[in-house]
């Protein structure tokens, strides 16, 4: 009867990590999708592609998940905060909070190859 349960909390723990893995793929599909949507690449490049001056290869290697959001949603504060020495020109604050939260788990996976 033991063993029954054990097997049955494993197979359960397995399922959701698969949903959860699944969810993750989607957002950052769609994440990918806003990226070229709201034309991030004029301003920032992935793996070559883009503006070269601001690229986001490893951004999240060097954020935090909160961080990046901050960027997006109030890039003007973090350029103050950072003395980053540019200007945004995002619209980026009047996405939908779906949009923002697809583009950061997008971003998160942009990470140092090792």
């Amino acid at each position: 009867m033991v063993r029954g349960s054990v097997v049955g909390i494993v197979a359960g723990f397995v399922m959701a990590m698969a949903h959860v893995a699944a969810a993750d793929e989607a957002a950052v599909k769609k994440g990918m999708q806003v990226f070229a949507d709201q034309k991030c690449q004029v301003c920032h490049s992935i793996a070559g592609k883009g503006n070269k001056n601001g690229s986001l290869d490893d951004v999240g290697s060097r954020l935090s998940s909160d961080d990046i959001r901050h960027w997006i949603v109030n890039s003007k504060e973090m350029i103050e905060k950072t003395k980053a020495p540019r200007k945004p020109a995002m619209k980026m604050y009047s996405l939908p909070k779906e949009d923002v939260d697809a583009l950061v788990a997008y971003l998160e996976t942009l990470k140092k190859k090792s």
